[in-house]
C-alpha cells in the first residue's frame, strides 16, 4: 500500500508555544500513504504538542502542516478531521454515559471515495471485545476496552490517517498485544498511522519508520529496525 511518489502528511518546521513557552523548534516529519510511523521520545519531548499542532488544537506560530497536498495549519480541528485526519488523544475521552454503539454512532462520518466505510460490524472484527459489549456504557469498561472504543469511534469517521497518542500506555500486556494486532490489520487495510509510543517493543512490532524527538525537534530519523542500542541509550533511556 505504501507509495513513495506521494507524501500523505508533511509537517514542515513547526514552532508551537504554550503561552510564552516554546515547545516545538522547527519540528518536521513526513508520512507516506500506508505507512505506520512512530514518534519516540522521553516525556516532555514534544510528541503530544506535535499531534495537537497537526490537529489544530494548538496553533503553530510558524511552519506548515500539509495533508494530501493541502495546507491545514490554522484550520479549526473539525475541518482538519473532515479532511481525513483522525485523532485519538492520550486521555481517550470516550462518552462514559453512552453505550458502545452510541459512542460509535457519534463518530460516524461519510465514507471516502474509493474506500469501504467503517461499520460497527467491521470494527467488531477488529476489536472482538467491543462486539461482546455493544450495550455497555463506556464508563463501565476497563482502560483497555475504552482505548479500543476510542480508536473504533475515530475509525467511524473514515479517516485516511489516524493519529494515536501513547495507545499502549497503562494497558495490560494482553490488551497491548490485541492493540498491536489491530494496528497491523489497519495497515493491511490501507489506513496510515502516526503514533507516539513509550513501549519500544510495541513500536518496533507495528511501525515502519521512527522519528525520535528531543527538546521539541527531531534528533533521529530512520527505519525502526535500524534503531540501535546506542541510539536508544542516547535519546530514550531514562
Amino acid at each position: 500500500m505504501t507509495s513513495q511518489n506521494k507524501v500523505l502528511l508533511q509537517v514542515d518546521s513547526l514552532q508551537s508555544y504554550y503561552g510564552k513557552a516554546q515547545i516545538l523548534f522547527d519540528m518536521s516529519l513526513e508520512l507516506n500513504p500506508g505507512e505506520v510511523v512512530v514518534l519516540l521520545g522521553r516525556n516532555g519531548a514534544g510528541k503530544s504538542t506535535t499531534f495537537k499542532s497537526i490537529m489544530g488544537l494548538v496553533t503553530p506560530k510558524k511552519g506548515k502542516v500539509i495533508f494530501n497536498g493541502r495546507e491545514v495549519q490554522g484550520l479549526p480541528p473539525y475541518k482538519i478531521c473532515t479532511a481525513g485526519l483522525g485523532y485519538v488523544p492520550e486521555e481517550r475521552r470516550i462518552f462514559a454515559n453512552l453505550t458502545t454503539m452510541e459512542n460509535l454512532e457519534v463518530g460516524k462520518q461519510p465514507a471516502r471515495s474509493g474506500s469501504d466505510p467503517w461499520t460497527p460490524e467491521r470494527l467488531f472484527e477488529l476489536f472482538p471485545n467491543l462486539g461482546e459489549m455493544k450495550n455497555r456504557p463506556g464508563g463501565q469498561m476497563s482502560g483497555g476496552e475504552q482505548q479500543m472504543l476510542t480508536i473504533a469511534r475515530t475509525l467511524m469517521g473514515n479517516p485516511e490517517l489516524i493519529i494515536l497518542d501513547e495507545p499502549s500506555e497503562g494497558l495490560a500486556p494482553v490488551i497491548v498485544d490485541q492493540l498491536a494486532y489491530a494496528i497491523q490489520k489497519l495497515k493491511e487495510q490501507g489506513v496510515s498511522i502516526l503514533l507516539a509510543e513509550q513501549n519500544l517493543h510495541f513500536a518496533k512490532f507495528v511501525s515502519d519508520r521512527a522519528y525520535i524527538m528531543d527538546h521539541g525537534s527531531v534528533c533521529y530519523e530512520g527505519r525502526i529496525d535500524e534503531l540501535t542500542d546506542d541510539i536508544y541509550d542516547q535519546y530514550l533511556a531514562v
